[in-house]
């Protein structure tokens, strides 16, 4: 985390704002049958500065998940056209005109496209996550966020690098996880091979 003086323009960086977005999606659309708990959430809220009291209650988790779940498939596009035209349609049809604000001199003067300062979380959390995806895929020029490709791993992440190249994992865990279960796969290919020409003498 940057240092507090400041606090209070990277909770409102566009990047800040793309990573809570996965961090959320993550948590809210698990695969398995667990649902996301409150506390999981408030976990990711709070590590990404947002300003207690939160409020934020049982009864908001169906609309967060609803919105992380229409979040995903931008994560997902295999292309900046693919993830462009997901968030157009979100911005058209679940976002609102862009406006600025300092939520009444609590904070830095900083973006919103939601309805207002006090908007319902699933709307706040929609909202601003499509407004830092789609200025990360302005100023990058590519897809703003991918999916692992671990077989082990479902999670969406936001790449940190400036290259070109897609990314493919969301951890240096994963990727090796794979590397490492591709070398086994290999080996045991290779032994498999040299058995049957054994047998084949």
């Amino acid at each position: 985390m940057p240092p507090a003086p400041d606090e209070d323009s990277v909770r409102h960086s566009v990047l800040a704002n793309a990573l809570r977005a996965a961090d959320l999606v993550n948590v809210l659309c698990r695969p398995d049958p667990r649902p996301s708990r409150l506390d999981e959430v408030t976990r990711v809220l709070r590590a990404y500065g947002e300003s207690e009291p939160l409020g934020l209650a049982d009864e908001d988790l169906p609309g967060l998940r609803e919105a992380a779940g229409a979040l995903r498939p931008v994560f997902a596009a295999d292309d900046v056209d693919a993830a462009a035209r997901e968030l157009n349609v979100l911005l058209a049809e679940r976002t609102g005109p862009l406006r600025l604000t300092t939520h009444g001199g609590a904070s830095a003067w900083h973006p919103h496209v939601d309805g207002d300062d006090d908007a319902p979380w699933a709307e706040w959390f929609l909202a601003s996550s499509c407004l830092a995806l789609a200025v990360l895929l302005w100023e990058r020029g590519r897809a703003p966020g991918g999916v692992c490709a671990s077989a082990a791993c479902a999670d969406v992440f936001v790449p940190r690098g400036s290259g070109r190249e897609r990314r493919r994992y969301c951890s240096r865990r994963c990727a090796t996880r794979e590397r490492v279960a591709a070398h086994r796969r290999a080996r045991a290919d290779g032994t498999a091979a040299t058995d049957q020409m054994s047998i084949t003498r």
